[in-house]
């Protein structure tokens, strides 16, 4: 029955980065939070509604406004792929008056920009009229963007506007009213329209829409800025120089994207587009680019966003695909010509008018920049469109929203896009688990099992670890017993489908070979920690093995770290997570080594440790290893094979161990072997293991001996 708990308990970590709550983010966060840093004139908050994740704002008895949390009512995801919490006072006349950063897990605050500098910029949304972003489409603002913290900033914003509007909306604040149904005639796509002939055609027609800036446009765009040094670093390049023209098409439009993108391309759109999906296409030339770089570090998109009314749409990478040519005659030369995704579930109607905003900024310092933003608008036109009746429908109000549903339908279509990766994740654990059960055969050739194991290393490094982000860390396994408290939603746990394979297969490597399937073959740093030290033996570094006693007294160190954690994780999560940076995964695997120096030094102290002692950092202070190693001894099966010799007299396995796991008696420590593998390798071996070299004479003498070859047969049929 012990087991079997486990067993559900590591199960249940999987990807505990997400809230495991099925409560509202509201209920969360609006305990611990005090009236009068949200509302400072308010004497406290009423009870949350029973149909809506709001609360009342008190103030002498009466209601003032009332509070919300922006992940409750839509999407807050941001640059580190979390939820950003924000809570929300709107007032009786749909007026902000008053927001407060309560939870988030960007690395900005890691990369020298103050969360106090963010935090300041989140409280300045108090005052914002709902009413005029409404009926602007929630433009009716600027946006202050942080220097290096765009797609941050972009998310709060969005979230903030977009969520006020839906709690205006469905509390009535301000003379708002919930969104219906448009009585009347309702447009949707003509799948008989006819294509333009040519380019010309269909930018007459308003198939194509443009959006062009010359240098003289961009510069007096920034003069206005209220930052002086805009005007001062204008561009230099002559005035008539185009800075951008961009081009933007909806081509899931059959017709459309026929005739922009040819058949062939046009039918690879339909296959990527799912049920309820579009697409636009958008081309570009000029001194600017729409697309920029940061999309590559980040998977944002923060140069362009799609605006629908208050829809927002923010394109990540995985919802674009690069357009090789343009098919339709007469089209100019564009440096960038991509395609983008839009989700079913954004709310977005084709039929409607919408626009693509272009961020464009200036270097105004060394790392500071300011922006601007222009807009490209777009209308389909009419003879894409069909009329339709309109059925009469009741409009739910927000809060009615089938949660549940809504997050199987995103798990399942994270899981879809992800299709390669867990193809890819599932041949390793595959090839993993097939060597362990064959390991006799795997390691009896020493060469070809050392190129197998540095290939197979490098794969978990550089995909697990660099590419999908799959470092498992104790911070999950602590949110887990937090979660117990409160209760977990399994759909949570599956929004993150490498975490929850990676967690699913612990759990059942526990049972059959203990801690070293993940340590020593599926952890991404604990492969970059062996690599670095192959390196450093191949240049000749020396290697250290430090004295058994020495060994035997530090190894605990990591035991004592995650119990440490784990007793603060019972007393605050937030707090145990900063002090989990004792774990350098965040550094050298997630941010890829960007990030403040003292983060980065302290990593790379470890490794040059490790370029000395193999794996320093797994011996003796990892607590994620300490936590996996606890429930080690409980497993069902000892898969590696020891002689009677060993340790009495041999001491070859206990020597050359790589993370000296094997005690001098001969045992095998369960809770420090990584499953390396090296003393199977030794255990055959013909020119290392004395017992086998001793077999080896023994037949020799005896195949040697008269009639040596007869007896041999004979003992070998019996």
């Amino acid at each position: 029955m012990k087991l079997f708990r486990l067993v559900m308990l590591l199960c249940a970590s999987l990807c505990l980065a997400y809230s495991a709550s099925a409560a509202s983010v509201l209920q969360q966060y609006l305990p611990a939070a005090k009236v009068s840093d949200l509302v400072p004139d308010a004497d406290g908050f009423g009870p949350i509604r029973a149909d809506l994740a709001a609360a009342p704002v008190l103030k002498g008895g009466e209601t003032v406004g009332w509070v919300f949390a922006t992940s409750d009512f839509v999407g807050t995801t941001g640059y580190s792929g979390k939820p950003i919490h924000t809570l929300v006072a709107v007032g009786l006349d749909a007026k902000i008056i008053g927001v407060q950063l309560v939870k988030h897990s960007e690395p900005i605050v890691l990369i020298g920009i103050p969360e106090a500098k963010v935090k300041a910029l989140v409280s300045g949304y108090t005052g914002l009229d709902l009413v005029a972003e409404a009926k602007s489409g929630g433009t009716a603002h600027e946006v202050d963007i942080i220097s290096g913290a765009t797609v941050t900033v972009m998310v709060i914003d969005d979230s903030i506007v977009r969520s006020g509007l839906k709690v205006a909306r469905a509390l009535g604040l301000g003379g708002l009213t919930p969104e219906s149904e448009q009585a009347g005639t309702r447009f949707t796509l003509d799948a008989q329209a006819i294509a333009p002939a040519d380019w010309m055609e269909a930018e007459g027609d308003g198939t194509i829409r443009r959006l062009s800036l010359d240098v003289a446009q961009v510069n007096a765009a920034f003069a206005e800025h209220a930052d002086a040094r805009a005007r001062e670093r204008a561009l230099t390049e002559p005035p008539e120089t185009t800075f951008i023209d961009m081009h933007a098409a909806l081509v899931s439009v059959p017709a459309i994207g026929k005739a922009l993108l040819g058949p062939a391309e046009e039918a690879n759109l339909t296959a990527w587009l799912k049920d309820g999906e579009s697409a636009i296409a958008i081309v570009g030339r000029g001194l600017y680019s729409f697309k920029g770089s940061g999309y590559v570090r980040g998977g944002i998109f923060d140069r362009i966003v799609l605006i629908q009314d208050d829809v927002s749409v923010r394109f990540r990478d995985r919802d674009h695909r690069r357009l090789g040519d343009i098919a339709l005659s007469g089209a100019p030369d564009f440096t960038e010509m991509d395609l983008f995704r839009i989700p079913a579930n954004v709310g977005f109607d084709p039929a409607k008018p919408f626009r693509i905003q272009l961020l464009a900024h200036r270097e105004v310092g060394p790392i500071e920049k300011v922006f601007h933003t222009f807009d490209l608008g777009y209308q389909l036109p009419q003879k894409y469109l069909k009329p339709v009746a309109a059925p009469p429908v009741e409009v739910a109000a927000v809060a009615d929203r089938d949660e549940g549903s809504a997050q199987a339908d995103l798990w399942k279509r994270i899981w879809r896009e992800k299709t390669l990766e867990i193809a890819v994740l599932g041949t390793m654990l595959f090839v993993l688990t097939a060597a362990f059960f064959f390991q006799t055969y795997v390691v009896r050739n020493a060469r070809n099992f050392y190129i197998f194991r540095i290939v197979f290393l490098t794969v978990t490094l550089v995909f697990l670890g660099w590419y999908a982000n799959a470092q498992l860390s104790v911070v999950n396994l602590m949110a887990l017993f937090g979660s117990l408290v409160t209760g977990f939603s399994w759909q949570a746990f599956l929004l993150d489908p490498l975490t929850f394979i990676l967690w699913f297969s612990v759990a059942a490597a526990l049972l059959f070979w203990g801690r070293g399937a993940y340590c020593g073959w599926l952890c991404p740093f604990g492969a970059l920690q062996e690599l670095t030290n192959q390196i450093a033996r191949k240049l000749h570094i020396p290697q250290w093995t430090l004295p058994w006693g020495l060994h035997e007294r530090l190894w605990p160190l990591k035991y004592m770290i995650f119990l440490g954690l784990f007793g603060v994780s019972l007393m605050s999560v937030e707090q145990a997570e900063h002090l989990a940076e004792i774990e350098p995964f965040k550094t050298a695997i997630i941010l890829k080594f960007i990030r403040a120096w003292p983060f980065v030094a302290y990593a790379v102290a470890l490794l040059v440790a490790g370029l000395f002692v193999e794996r320093f950092y797994c011996r003796y202070l990892c607590p994620l290893g300490a936590a996996l190693a606890i429930p080690a001894r409980m497993r069902m099966f000892d898969w590696l094979k020891r002689y009677h010799e060993c340790g009495n007299p041999c001491q070859t396995c206990s020597n050359q161990c790589p993370v000296q796991a094997i005690h001098k008696t001969g045992e095998i420590n369960p809770n420090e072997c990584i499953n390396c593998l090296h003393c199977q390798v030794l255990y055959q071996s013909e020119t290392v293991c004395p017992v086998v070299i001793k077999k080896m004479k023994s037949r020799a003498k005896l195949a040697a001996s008269p009639g040596g070859a007869p007896i041999h047969q004979s003992a070998a049929k019996v």
